[in-house]
């Protein structure tokens, strides 16, 4: 049985729902059955987490900064409360079922969220040394600029290096993170590019975009949704 791979979507104006094909196309490409999990699940996060097998939190809007504790920065963009209390919940429950999570950009700062972490509203504004460009004026398949992982990390063991390319599409970012999770990669100006538990099988965040990389035949992304997709593998 091909396990059943949930992943969360964004929502526009409140009423409509969107999610990036790439994300269905790696989970299918990598041997998951991806279902598409809109907002107002809330009431059904313990039947879905049961019936899922594993969960990609995706990419999308900016997260509601009273989730840890802030005022809205000047430079916040639009967010949806309906989906961050959503993913916070499935996060949150995953974890405690010890199911695999590749969580992606936006997926990255919600997970910390949810395990009490924070983050950055815009890093630009807010970190203040001279940044990368993290949002590149490049198509989605470019590989932008370097991130060093930590040694005997999960990333590095699944890229196989501990130093790689990839592409980025952020102005938010992890700040700090809270247990279970701790930092496995940065970019060279010190941004976090990669958190994983420490505490489960495979729970992974990344700030880059790997569904758009897998499927031009990136081997580190291809790898991620295939570490994945093995984890959640019912035996």
């Amino acid at each position: 049985m091909k396990p059943i791979i949930g992943v969360t979507s964004n929502v526009e104006n409140d009423f409509t729902h969107t999610l990036s094909n790439d994300y269905l196309q790696a989970t299918l490409q990598a041997g998951g059955v991806p279902v598409i999990l809109p907002i107002g699940l809330d009431d059904d996060v313990s039947q879905i987490a049961e019936a899922i097998d594993g969960l990609v939190l995706s990419g999308g809007g900016d997260i509601d900064p009273m989730l840890f504790g802030e005022e809205p920065h000047q430079k916040l963009g639009r967010i949806a409360p309906g989906r961050d209390t959503l993913e916070i919940a499935l996060t949150q429950r995953l974890l405690e079922l010890n199911k695999p999570i590749l969580a992606i950009c936006r997926g990255i700062q919600i997970m910390s969220i949810a395990a009490g972490g924070d983050m950055y509203q815009d890093i630009y504004s807010q970190i203040g040394a001279p940044l990368l460009q993290h949002t590149q004026n490049a198509n989605r398949f470019h590989l932008s600029h370097r991130v060093k992982a930590e040694g005997h990390s999960l990333i590095a063991k699944i890229a196989g290096q501990t130093e790689f390319k990839v592409n980025s599409f952020h102005h938010q970012a992890v700040r700090d993170v809270a247990l279970p999770f701790v930092v496995s990669a940065r970019s060279s100006d010190g941004v976090i590019e990669a958190i994983e538990s420490t505490e489960h099988d495979f729970v992974i965040g990344v700030q880059w975009h790997p569904e758009a990389l897998a499927l031009k035949g990136d081997a580190i992304a291809k790898q991620l949704f295939e570490s994945l997709v093995r984890k959640a593998t019912k035996s």
